[in-house]
């Protein structure tokens, strides 16, 4: 999709962001695609949807928890695209402006990822100790606020509840901790009896009207590391709803993981996209078909909906 007829702000790997008013953004939610840090050239279809879809299913859920920045997923009145305004429906959202912290809230209820790597060089985890004897993807004994820089370019850096206190102060650092980890609990709980780990997450706050509310996208397979209830087994990897394919696939060939980025074959473009609709599907029980802007079928059929404040 092309610019929008509205003043561009920022875009980020995935997100696209303009300015409707003062007070609120338009974010429109590409099909780019990363992955080790390099946008790969080919899009995935409908991963933008799926990712909205996600993040609208979650925000009104966790209403109770905190505050969020979402108004509306309907496609703003004048707002148009040069590349064909159909392209927008479905993954868009009009928010409300807000002071970004400047850490990432990140809540980790299994051993993986950097926390896994970090656990077998010192045992700790954010430099906070872990007990000995602790395997890869283990649960721990209970979830973990976890923060880590926000990085303008290479990787975020993970570190301690004290430095995010020294970055934003005791009151912003304790109240994150706090929402991030109930959004953290309940989005677990639920997604459980759906048959599904939400093993971590990354979750983005920020400040509107003086409250630190909940923005960007929410438990999303972006943000979040998902694994089957079935497949899971301390001591191993367990398969993951996310870029997996692709990322097998980049690893099979012995991609250096320096761009440019190698041309994706037709079939790692699918299995990824069947990856990205089978978790808003397994997630939500709902059908992907019926979200706004997917296929034919639902082509043009109008309001996304508005979310209550």
């Amino acid at each position: 999709m092309s610019g929008l007829s509205i003043p561009h702000v920022a875009s980020g790997k995935v997100r696209d962001i303009y300015e409707l008013d003062d007070k609120h953004l338009l974010f429109v939610t590409s099909d780019r695609m990363s992955a080790f840090d390099v946008v790969m050239d080919e899009p995935i279809p409908d991963k933008g949807r799926v990712l909205t879809a996600i993040t609208s299913f979650w925000v009104e859920r966790l209403t109770g928890v905190a505050p969020n920045h979402l108004v509306s997923l309907d496609v703003p009145a004048g707002v148009t695209a040069s590349g064909g305004d159909a392209d927008l429906e479905g993954r868009v959202m009009v928010v409300r402006r807000a002071e970004m912290l400047p850490i990432e809230c990140i809540v980790r209820g299994y051993l993986s990822g950097s926390a896994w790597a970090e656990y077998q060089r010192t045992q700790t985890m954010h430099g906070a100790p872990l007990p000995a004897g602790l395997r890869q993807s283990e649960r721990l004994r209970e979830p973990v606020f976890t923060p880590s820089t926000k990085a303008d370019s290479g990787h975020d850096e993970n570190i301690t509840f004290d430095a995010a206190v020294a970055l934003v102060g005791a009151g912003l650092a304790n109240e994150a901790r706090r929402i991030s980890l109930a959004a953290y609990q309940l989005g677990a709980e639920l997604a459980a009896q759906r048959g599904i780990i939400v093993a971590d997450t990354k979750f983005e706050l920020g400040v509107i009207d003086g409250e630190l509310s909940i923005c960007d996208e929410v438990l999303t397979p972006d943000s979040s590391r998902f694994w089957p209830v079935d497949s899971w087994e301390p001591g191993t990897v367990p398969p993951s709803f996310d870029k997996q394919p692709l990322r097998d696939w980049l690893e099979d060939i012995g991609w250096g993981k320096t761009p440019p980025p190698p041309a994706l074959p037709p079939e790692v473009v699918e299995a990824t996209r069947s990856r990205y609709v089978d978790a808003y599907e397994s997630l939500t029980g709902l059908r992907f078909a019926d979200w706004p802007g997917v296929g034919s079928a639902s082509s043009g059929s109008g309001s996304a909906g508005t979310v209550d404040q």
